[in-house]
């Protein structure tokens, strides 16, 4: 059985990470003593989702590609490299940073891990900033489907997907 995800306060600090960010939320899940560093509990978010997770990215990408929005990082700055669509900003064993800045709108993953080895817990925090109407009118089309993503997206960090 899956930990419960949960909704909780953002606890970064925005500013530093996306100044003038005008959405913020955050998702924590408690893995136990599972011993899991950030960028694990980040490739575990991102890549092998169930199928209707990648069935929503394609619909994304192919709605998004007449606009001239990307439809992932790849060429972005990533001094650690990708995981899955997202280029890796800034990484330590606790903290990763990913994301990358587009037209319509700016956004990073922040993924924590935080506590001590008997009782660890990941938190995962979305910023975005907008640029436009394009970018504002996206955000609120996404909303519906973000917790949901990032919901079943956090739950398969104790017990990745196979």
């Amino acid at each position: 059985m899956r930990a419960p995800v949960r909704e909780v306060a953002p606890e970064v600090d925005a500013n530093a990470l996306l100044a003038g960010a005008q959405f913020i939320d955050a998702f924590r899940v408690d893995i136990g003593a599972a011993a899991v560093n950030a960028r694990e509990a980040c490739t575990r978010m991102v890549l092998h989702g169930p199928g209707w997770i990648d069935a929503l990215l394609r619909l994304r990408n192919i709605l998004v590609t007449p606009f001239g929005l990307k439809t992932s990082g790849e060429g972005e700055p990533a001094p650690g490299g990708m995981i899955g669509l997202f280029p890796v900003v800034d990484e330590t064993s606790e903290r990763l940073v990913a994301g990358f800045d587009d037209s319509h709108l700016d956004f990073r993953i922040v993924v924590d891990v935080s506590g001590n080895a008997a009782s660890r817990q990941v938190t995962s925090t979305t910023l975005v900033r907008t640029h436009n109407l394009l970018g504002r009118t996206y955000l609120a089309l996404i909303m519906p489907f973000h917790k949901l993503v990032v919901r079943n997206m956090m739950g398969r960090i104790v017990a990745p997907a196979r």
